[in-house]
C-alpha cells in the first residue's frame, strides 16, 4: 500500500512524529484550509487550461466560508463520531480572527470542516478526505 501524503512529506524532510491529539484545532484548520485549497484548485485546473484570473474566480467561489459551511452541513450525517469530535472542536474554537464576508456562524462551520480536513491529512486519510470533499460538491451541485 503506498504511504500518504503527509507521511511521504513527513519522511522526505525527516520531520518528527507526533501526536494528533496535541494539535489545536485551529491548527489542524490552518493545514485543513491549504489542503482543501489543493484539492479543489486540482479539480478547476483539471477542467482545462484558462487564465489565471478565471481559475481563482472559479476556486474562490469553492472554498469560502459560505460554501464551506453550507458543505459541512451536508456532511454532517455522514461523518464517524470521531469525525463529528473534530468537526465540532474545530467549529467551536476561539478564532482571534474572522473571514472577511462571512457570518460569525459560517466562519464556525468553516473552521470545523478546515479543521476535519487537517485531522484527515494528517492521519493519511487522504482518500476519505477527497471522498467526503466530493459528496460535498455534488451535494451543493457546484460548478467546477
Amino acid at each position: 500500500m503506498e504511504k500518504g501524503i503527509h507521511s511521504y512529506i513527513k519522511q522526505e524532510f525527516g520531520l518528527p512524529e507526533v501526536d494528533i491529539r496535541t494539535y489545536s484545532p485551529l491548527t489542524l484548520a490552518y493545514i485543513g484550509d491549504g489542503i482543501y485549497d489543493l484539492v479543489i484548485r486540482s479539480v478547476v485546473v483539471a477542467g482545462g487550461n484558462t487564465r489565471a484570473g478565471e481559475l481563482h474566480r472559479r476556486t474562490s467561489q469553492i472554498v469560502k466560508a459560505h460554501t464551506q459551511a453550507e458543505m459541512m452541513e451536508l456532511l454532517l450525517p455522514l461523518l464517524t463520531e470521531e469525525e463529528a469530535d473534530i468537526y465540532r472542536r474545530g467549529r467551536n474554537a476561539k478564532s482571534p480572527t474572522m473571514a472577511k464576508n462571512a457570518t460569525m456562524a459560517d466562519y464556525r462551520k468553516a473552521t470545523g470542516f478546515e479543521a476535519l480536513m487537517g485531522y484527515l491529512y494528517l492521519t493519511d486519510r487522504f482518500e476519505r478526505l477527497v471522498e467526503l470533499v466530493k459528496a460535498g460538491v455534488r451535494g451543493l451541485k457546484l460548478n467546477l
